[in-house]
């Protein structure tokens, strides 16, 4: 005779266990904050058990002891949900939060070594979390990423923060490498950090460093090149003139045998087609007497990106053409009846259309003595 059934649901649960018994995480947790012997959970096993329920129920972390006895997590992980208590996880957390460094090195070390991960190449990049409340740092603790206001990726300027870097692998996109920082916290001045943690990581092997262009700055690549760590980034619009650009010769640069994969359908001749040429880029310090760095640089011209860039350069043009027209007509009557004001309104356009670079005018004065637009 059935008495009672009982219905659990599993999930990923036994694959989420498999892979935290292989890396190890409750072992290193308990190495690194070691348990009080009367508590009837290790910090160890509190932390699997919370991984679990981030990678299976991916919401608020409240009532994680609700969520256990829904699921089969005394089945998979040999933890009771009334276990699970808010405080019993606010300790484990506390226990974890000054090791957090060290913690995800010696797991992503595991997943290195038991995955045969290669990190010769690692990407990267941070991001930001916008979050909602007043979060005053007077309540928060220095010695801890900060809920601050900084420069967000939603671009909810009116919200604070706080930011993330990952590391990941090219072999598999498996993160290996990841920090936690304050809202405010510069995002140039984390490489040099991730540099020598991702340095560590990769051993003896040689270190390739994928990275946007906050890379770019006379610290980071000064960093990069005395750890001997090889790195990709690109260089910031800012730092290379329209001027330079305007000055190479195209016919010099050698064809590159590249199809963009989102042109692998089209016809040959309907493909975009690239060119290079390459140089040496130099960097001053921010002083007089810091050494001039230089290192490799390629210069890439794509036909797509060219003709996507020219029917954009048209329309901006055309905007700016319709208004500095009006602007002439207009020339010497009201609203224009002198030299200064008529240079400011065709400044105005310039910048608003972002045509200044190739657009070249005029200010002049007709017999009468009243300004004129060419």
């Amino acid at each position: 005779m059935i008495e009672s059934v009982v219905t659990k649901r599993l999930g990923a649960l036994p694959v989420a266990a498999e892979f935290l018994r292989r890396l190890d995480v409750a072992g290193i947790v308990d190495a690194l904050c070691p348990p009080d012997p009367r508590a009837e959970l290790t910090h160890g096993q509190v932390i699997e058990v919370l991984v679990a329920n981030r990678l299976t129920a991916p919401a608020p972390l409240f009532r994680v002891g609700d969520w256990a006895r829904s699921w089969a997590v005394e089945e998979v992980f040999g933890v009771e949900a009334d276990l699970l208590g808010d405080d019993r996880l606010a300790r484990a957390l506390d226990a974890i939060a000054p090791h957090l460094d060290r913690l995800a090195g010696s797991v992503g070390a595991a997943a290195i070594a038991g995955f045969g991960i290669d990190v010769a190449r690692i990407h990267w990049d941070m991001t930001s979390m916008s979050v909602h409340g007043a979060y005053p740092e007077a309540g928060q603790d220095e010695d801890y990423p900060m809920v601050k206001f900084g420069h967000p990726k939603d671009r909810r300027v009116d919200l604070k923060q706080v930011q993330a870097g990952i590391g990941v692998a090219a072999d598999g996109g498996v993160p290996v490498f990841s920090r936690a920082l304050s809202g405010g916290a510069g995002e140039v001045s984390q490489v040099v950090g991730a540099i020598q943690a991702l340095k560590a990581l990769a051993g003896e092997r040689r270190l390739l460093m994928v990275a946007d262009s906050k890379l770019y700055s006379w610290g980071n690549i000064g960093a990069l090149l005395a750890a001997e760590v090889d790195f990709i980034a690109p260089v910031p619009a800012s730092k290379i003139s329209d001027e330079f650009w305007a000055g190479l010769d195209l016919q010099q640069a050698a064809p590159v045998d590249y199809t963009a994969e989102r042109e692998e359908h089209l016809p040959p001749e309907q493909r975009g087609h690239y060119r290079v040429l390459q140089d040496i880029q130099r960097i001053p310090g921010p002083r007089t007497r810091d050494p001039v760095l230089q290192v490799r640089r390629i210069l890439v011209h794509s036909t797509g990106n060219a003709a996507g860039q020219r029917q954009a350069r048209t329309k901006r043009l055309a905007k700016a053409t319709a208004e500095l027209e009006k602007v002439q007509r207009g020339a010497g009557g009201r609203y224009y009846n002198t030299a200064e004001k008529l240079a400011a309104r065709v400044g105005v356009i310039a910048k608003t259309r972002r045509v200044a670079s190739c657009l070249r005018t005029e200010i002049g004065t007709d017999e009468e003595g009243r300004p004129t637009l060419a």
